[in-house]
């Protein structure tokens, strides 16, 4: 073993320790390659789905039913686009830039979530959006608020506690329609049955079959399997949604007295994978969308550019 073999190793060892004992690691600090690459991969994706993920409820800002919920709805979205500069910045700080990032993401070298390849077909879909996909969203996020890497940490902190109140007017809106007319309790059962599967599916692979799983826990970026937050999920949701009178599709669903779980039934895995390829409802209409505005903004990048070039050289 050379000099430079042995000092890999040492670092390596060291940066173990480290997380071992809880410590943060920040920019600038030694990390492994597969590290960086992990996060860049998970950060960036992360980024994408939020912005994307403005597209679903957007479409519906101009149908919403009240200017109440018009307002809420507009707030939303922008937290979303507030999100993704968030995310967007921490994966910077690795050393990847935003252009190379969206530049990925435009020519199908990244993803964002599957999820927001669905479409929202009635008023709805916002509200079940809001309690389930937020509600498994913020499962995921407050793992990662904890996660090992400084700057995606503190990310987590300040996006979990706006995904909270969205997750609390779905719920609402959820709420107001199963206690509503028998329309209105069909129109939101319906919604749940459109996306609780594609919710599911957001918490990830199956624990044996997900490939980076096991050295995102090593290294602290994940505390928890997909697994295990998909079960608490679930354990959660069906209690409320069967106590609104409403019903989860799924007929193998039950309540095992051993466990205290609710078992559910297969997850449609090849559906994930059609959607993830891009053979979903959407996925062409929101990369589309994405695109579209991508080069509807290059005149303001180019002009910031202009800008900025003007102030340097006049340091």
């Amino acid at each position: 073993m050379n000099t430079a073999e042995t000092t890999d190793l040492d670092r390596l060892q060291a940066f173990e320790v480290r997380i071992a004992r809880g410590e943060k690691i920040e920019p600038g600090d030694w990390m492994p390659e597969e590290y960086r690459r992990q996060l860049i991969r998970m950060i960036s994706q992360h980024a994408h789905s939020e912005i994307v993920g403005m597209l679903p409820e957007g479409a519906w800002i101009t149908r919403a039913p009240s200017l109440r919920r018009k307002m809420v709805l507009l707030s939303k979205v922008q937290d979303e686009a507030g999100h993704g500069q968030y995310l967007y910045h921490a994966a910077e700080t690795l050393g990847v830039t935003r252009e190379q990032m969206l530049a990925d993401l435009l020519e199908g070298r990244a993803k964002y979530a599957s999820v927001f390849n669905y479409p929202t077909l009635t008023w709805a879909d916002n509200a079940v959006i809001g309690w389930l996909v937020d509600g498994a969203a913020i499962k995921n996020q407050t793992m990662l608020a904890q996660c090992s890497y400084g700057p995606y940490s503190r990310a987590m902190v300040r996006i979990c506690a706006e995904e909270g109140f969205h997750m609390k007017q779905g719920k609402e809106m959820v709420i107001l329609y199963a206690q509503g007319t028998p329309a209105q309790r069909q129109m939101v059962q319906d919604a749940i049955n459109r996306w609780w599967w594609p919710t599911l599916m957001m918490f990830g692979l199956p624990d044996d079959q997900s490939t980076n799983s096991p050295v995102l826990i090593r290294w602290g970026i994940k505390t928890r399997t997909n697994d295990e937050l998909r079960q608490e999920f679930v354990d959660e949701l069906v209690p409320e949604l069967h106590q609104l009178g409403l019903t989860v599709p799924d007929p193998d669903l039950r309540y095992d007295p051993d466990t205290g779980h609710w078992r559910y039934g297969a997850i449609d895995w090849d559906e994930f994978w059609r959607v993830v390829k891009g053979d979903g409802p959407c996925n062409a209409e929101r990369m589309a969308a994405r695109r579209q505005a991508h080069d509807d903004g290059r005149w303001v990048r180019e002009a910031m550019a202009a800008y900025a070039r003007k102030k340097w050289a006049q340091r």
